[in-house]
């Protein structure tokens, strides 16, 4: 089926949100092909854009609504090598449908098991394999200059830089600005330090190739994507603080690998910190990854303890979901789920358990979500603005859903700015957006202004959240949650006191909800009754969905089985921060 068309978002001085995946593999990655994707750049690009493609196992897939940007990030280790080279794998004449349907139960795919773990092909005794990553390396190129569509379609040029020593891991995904990219990407196999890639990327812009890079997973990178020194052990600087905000702006939190955002052992007061947690080692199921230095709020609470202590902060970055699928799509509907890969979870009885087309012990899909989602507050659609947005980190992460959240602070906002029917001109003329910095000023606590919209096609909201961080006088860092929106018949308490639950609408047997509960709209003005002045802090939102059944929770009525746990999830959307500095 032929991609709809969408019509051209007008350019916008008070911005537009646009919602985008810049986290997308097709068949070039080793680990996709190998798990039985045949799919191109072509057909991630086209199913973002709201067009139909067909999933390895057979059948048809689309998003109920198109994209408004995406970027195809495949692994930069051996590009495309395994897909052009090694014919002879398990899947390569005949499809893993073919297979399923003439042979029954799939046998182990030798070659997925021997490379993708690490991304070692040497093993194989390929001769040419520069050759296949710079050709592989232009088609992607092509495929992104044939589908970016300025107004209507964004398709950014990028690649993951897939490092993982000892099962860490410590992946970024690099997205290009312009039309251009390097000769080849720069890979694991030259170097697994974060530090080398910067020095590449450094290098590339001032040759004109402006770019980011975007770590994700830090939930199962054992403590070390945010870590409090450098990944060679050495104390961090001034100077590796500013290379590290230079290059990696943005952090992704949520995908399909699980939440980034917090975890309930840092954040045990926090009652939504349970959420879509994964913490099982990828390549050791067996092991779980440290909490502390794997996840955002961890992560910002140490990047203000160091402002305090050393007067420079090397994790000042803003947020993104994206989806990380590797089916040439972008796995984030729970209705309308089909996975991340094939063999692990094409299906509804693959995810649930009702069949292995792997050894039992490979296989983990239950634990993972259908997510995520970047969001992008800029003027207009295309390339440029909207990557000057993510290095402004004027950006936010959702778990899949489209809620539409603003957020601002400043000392001069008006307690009532929000009955301004111009209050966003006002607050960005007054005030800074998510994302931004302001300098504190005597013992006013700045206002904090916040207003969320529900997903057209998706559930109420339940309430807006404010999180806050800071540093007391002798340097450690605290952190404390305000609900500073509720939905009707619910009262506020603007602190840690819980408010009644919003209520559960899900009935499991049918995988269904209503919106009886909660609110399409939320909004609030707020000022922290806490705020000192002298202190390091940074504040964000974070909105929540009413309860809705969980993608298991509609395999299980598929299927005619008895839903696992958990069956409803609250969808979300998390802000970039605004830091105040004393």
């Amino acid at each position: 089926m032929a991609t709809p068309a969408k019509p051209a978002t007008p350019a916008s001085p008070t911005k537009n949100v646009f919602f985008g995946d810049l986290h997308i593999h097709t068949s070039y990655s080793t680990d996709a092909y190998t798990m039985g994707v045949r799919g191109l750049p072509d057909d991630a690009y086209t199913f973002a854009k709201g067009g139909t493609i067909k999933h390895p196992l057979g059948t048809a897939i689309r998003l109920k609504q198109p994209l408004d940007f995406a970027a195809v990030t495949d692994h930069s280790e051996f590009l495309g090598v395994v897909r052009e080279a090694v014919p002879d794998t398990i899947l390569a004449k005949r499809s893993i449908r073919e297979r399923l349907l003439e042979d029954g139960r799939l046998l182990n795919t030798w070659l997925f098991l021997r490379i993708a773990p690490g991304f070692s092909l040497k093993d194989l005794q390929i001769d040419n394999v520069d050759e296949i990553v710079q050709t592989t390396w232009q088609n992607t190129i092509e495929a992104a200059e044939r589908h970016n569509d300025p107004g209507r379609f964004t398709a950014f040029i990028g690649y993951e830089w897939s490092s993982m020593p000892n099962a860490e891991n410590l992946h970024r995904n690099v997205i290009y600005r312009g039309n251009r990219g390097p000769r080849v990407p720069f890979s694991s196999l030259d170097s697994e330090n974060p530090e080398d890639l910067w020095s590449a990327l450094e290098a590339q812009r001032t040759q004109g190739l402006d770019n980011i890079a975007i770590p994700h997973n830090g939930n199962v990178s054992n403590g070390r994507m945010y870590e409090t020194t450098t990944y060679l052990g050495e104390p961090i600087t001034p100077e590796y603080a500013e290379r590290r905000i230079a290059n990696e702006p943005l952090s992704e939190i949520f995908q399909v690998k699980g939440s980034s955002e917090t975890h309930p052992t840092l954040s045990p007061n926090d009652p939504f910190a349970d959420f879509e947690i994964v913490n099982q080692m990828l390549g050791r199921e067996t092991q779980n990854s440290k909490p502390r230095g794997s996840y955002m709020r961890d992560a910002l609470r140490t990047g203000i303890e160091f402002a305090h202590e050393r007067n420079y902060n090397p994790y000042r970055f803003g947020v993104i979901g994206s989806s990380d699928g590797h089916n040439a799509s972008s796995p984030i509907e729970e209705d309308n789920y089909h996975g991340k890969l094939p063999l692990l979870d094409g299906s509804a009885t693959i995810r649930l358990k009702q069949m292995y087309l792997l050894p039992e012990e490979a296989q983990r899909a239950e634990r993972w979500g259908a997510a995520g989602l970047a969001a992008i507050w800029a003027r207009e659609n295309t390339r440029d603005e909207l990557f000057d947005a993510m290095r402004a980190k004027e950006t936010y992460a959702t778990s899949g859903t489209r809620i539409q959240v603003r957020f601002f602070a400043g000392f001069n906002l008006d307690d009532d700015l929000l009955s301004d029917p111009n209050w966003i001109k006002s607050a960005y003329a007054k005030g800074v957006p998510m994302g931004g910095k302001l300098t504190a000023r005597d013992d006013r606590s700045p206002t904090f202004i916040v207003h969320a919209s529900k997903d057209a096609l998706a559930a109420n909201l339940d309430r807006i959240q404010i999180i806050k961080g800071w540093v007391d006088n002798k340097g450690k860092s605290h952190e404390k949650i305000f609900d500073v929106a509720l939905s009707p018949n619910r009262e506020a308490k603007f602190d840690t006191a819980q408010p009644n639950s919003v209520g559960n609408t899900v009935d499991v047997t049918s995988a269904t909800y209503t919106n009886t509960i909660g609110s399409p709209q939320l909004s609030g003005t707020w000022q922290d009754p806490e705020y000192n002045p002298e202190q390091h802090a940074f504040y964000y939102a974070r909105v929540l969905e009413i309860p809705t059944p969980r993608w298991s929770t509609y395999d299980a009525k598929t299927l005619g089985i008895e839903a696992p746990q958990p069956t409803s999830i609250q969808e979300r959307a998390v802000t970039s921060a605004i830091w105040i500095k004393p």
